[in-house]
């Protein structure tokens, strides 16, 4: 099949059925692999150093630099696919994230497992070429629903992954890496046989750097004083978030001695508690609450479900609690919704950018600040309250997310 066949709008038409397949599976995939190996990777460093405090440490810098050059090359590949297409890049991206895995398999010590998180992070753009090429297929009608399938095959592979990582870590640590290169390695070969491109020749852009610098969309974001307070929030609970994803394993296996599997399953519950709210709840939700009671609700329902967290002296407790925390998975998308309403409609995509930057900034900076404050308590025996510092701190930072977002609506009439 020739490109020119392919950049056609009729074989467009009649292929998006299985691009949006394509699409669909590469995501679920590479959220599975994802998903697989977070019960495990804690867990691997662990092997490479001989204390906790080491433990914690290098597994938030390795996290960190893993944020850092998605921070860096996210943009950059998005860029990249504007001016080369769709397909090539997301190519590139299950090459490098199978290369990833196996480098991370294979690592005999810890500068391997940098190698690793570096391939990886510098190779994740399957997010978001994904949406672009999805877009490029789907008509104007139609593009929210190819968006709501994409949310989730998203959520359906970190559902499955965690859980299966945690069984396959429980046989080998390295045995869940292998089995997400695996992975990799068959969407890539279905991609490259079967998936023609989606953007026309016609609708290519030239490549220019000013598009690729992430820091440029931030600046922009934090000049915006009409919605700076909600950015703020925003910026105050992703972080929150980010700090319990990256100090959750190594805090419930210090504390519980929770093996890979039994984080699998923690992990599990989350993922299935936040697709149940975000793809059936939600709706009922807002309907019940309106968008700001249900984002103060869900921030305030999270910060007493950190404390607990941090409280906590038995790991079943764990799975109660997450139980009981429903109304916080409805806060960040309610609180997206209002500051969607805030810009104009000819701004959206921007927006949406920005505080998807925000987001890689919490990757960077959160393992670091969370490795750090948990291996300075990782010494304490696990009946000490102090061990759930780092919830202790989300929980903080949660609750002045709160203080905002009140100042907020109460300044801007919203109810």
């Amino acid at each position: 099949m020739t490109q020119q066949s392919l950049d056609t709008p009729a074989n467009a038409a009649t292929a998006s059925s299985g691009n949006l397949n394509f699409i669909l599976i590469c995501i679920f995939i590479d959220m599975l692999g994802v998903g697989l190996i977070v019960p495990v990777l804690p867990i691997l460093v662990g092997e490479f150093v001989p204390s906790r405090d080491q433990q914690t440490m290098w597994y938030g810098i390795l996290g960190a630099t893993f944020g850092l050059m998605q921070f860096i090359f996210m943009p950059m590949l998005g860029a990249i696919s504007d001016r080369v297409g769709r397909r090539p890049v997301l190519l590139y991206s299950l090459a490098g994230m199978g290369l990833n895995f196996l480098t991370t398999a294979w690592a005999p010590n810890l500068a391997c497992l940098f190698i690793g998180r570096i391939i990886g992070g510098a190779s994740s753009a399957n997010m978001s070429v994904a949406s672009a090429y999805a877009s490029d297929i789907s008509t104007h009608e139609n593009r929210a629903k190819s968006f709501g399938k994409i949310g989730a095959a998203f959520g359906l592979g970190f559902i499955a992954g965690p859980m299966l990582g945690g069984i396959l870590g429980g046989i080998d640590l390295h045995l869940p890496f292998y089995v997400a290169a695996g992975l990799s390695a068959l969407n890539f070969i279905y991609g490259y046989f079967y998936v023609p491109e989606s953007l026309p020749a016609s609708q290519r852009r030239d490549f220019k750097l000013v598009r690729v610098n992430p820091l440029s969309t931030l600046s922009r974001l934090i000049r915006r004083t009409e919605i700076r307070g909600l950015v703020i929030v925003f910026a105050l609970a992703t972080c929150a978030q980010m700090m319990l994803h990256s100090t959750w394993v190594l805090y419930t296996h210090f504390r519980f001695n929770w093996t890979p599997a039994q984080n699998g399953l923690a992990l599990f519950c989350v993922g299935v508690a936040s697709v149940v709210v975000q793809a059936g709840l939600l709706g009922k939700f807002i309907k019940l609450f309106g968008e700001v009671r249900l984002s103060l609700l869900g921030l305030g329902s999270g910060c007493i479900t950190y404390m607990l967290y941090g409280l906590a002296t038995q790991g079943w407790m764990m799975y109660v609690f997450i139980l009981c925390n429903l109304l916080a998975f409805g806060a960040m998308p309610a609180l997206q919704g209002i500051i969607s309403k805030s810009v104009p409609a000819t701004e959206q995509g921007e927006l949406m950018g920005a505080l998807q930057s925000i987001s890689s900034v919490g990757i960077i900076v959160m393992p670091l600040f969370g490795g750090f404050l948990l291996a300075e308590v990782s010494h304490l025996p696990p009946s000490d309250w102090r061990i759930g510092a780092t919830f202790f701190v989300s929980a903080a930072m949660q609750f002045i997310a709160i203080l905002v977002a009140r100042r907020y609506f109460k300044d801007h009439h919203l109810k």
